[in-house]
């Protein structure tokens, strides 16, 4: 697995927290499409869409995981593109039904309302949780897709 993460200035310190711990801890590649540097005039919509692309690609082999001030607008962007179902989390109980369910391919995270801990619980829940492959979850998503056409 392939994760892919991006994040703009108000993320950017839990992004590099993050990627440290997705590599040593849990053992996947993580591919940073920035921002590489600490830039307080960066726009949010560049990291979602770098991010969005790279899993829509082959969503079977990759993830996303997105970080702003808020994560609302990391996950509306990244919920513009087609075969994305991102989810903002603040839990890891909501994370875990997120993929269980909703086979969710994108992570969105608020850098102003969680801590370092917590969202590592929350990544290490979200990457470790399969989808169940439930006859209902798939027809739902069957559903979801024919929204983006």
């Amino acid at each position: 697995m392939i994760i892919y993460i991006g994040a703009d200035h108000r993320g950017f310190n839990l992004k590099e927290t993050l990627k440290k711990f997705i590599k040593e801890e849990i053992g996947y590649e993580v591919v940073d499409l920035g921002n590489e540097q600490l830039d307080e005039n960066d726009d949010y919509p560049d990291f979602a869409m770098k991010v969005a692309k790279e899993v829509q690609s082959d969503s079977n082999t990759r993830r996303g995981i997105l970080i702003c001030g808020s994560g609302v607008g990391m996950d509306i962007a990244a919920n513009k593109f087609k075969g994305i179902r991102s989810v903002l989390a603040i839990n890891s109980d909501q994370v875990l039904l997120s993929r269980k369910d909703d086979d969710t391919n994108v992570l969105s995270l608020a850098s102003d309302f969680i801590n370092e801990e917590s969202a590592k619980q929350v990544v290490n829940a979200w990457l470790r949780t399969p989808f169940s492959g439930e006859e209902k979850n798939k027809r739902r998503l069957v559903k979801i897709s024919g929204l983006e056409n």
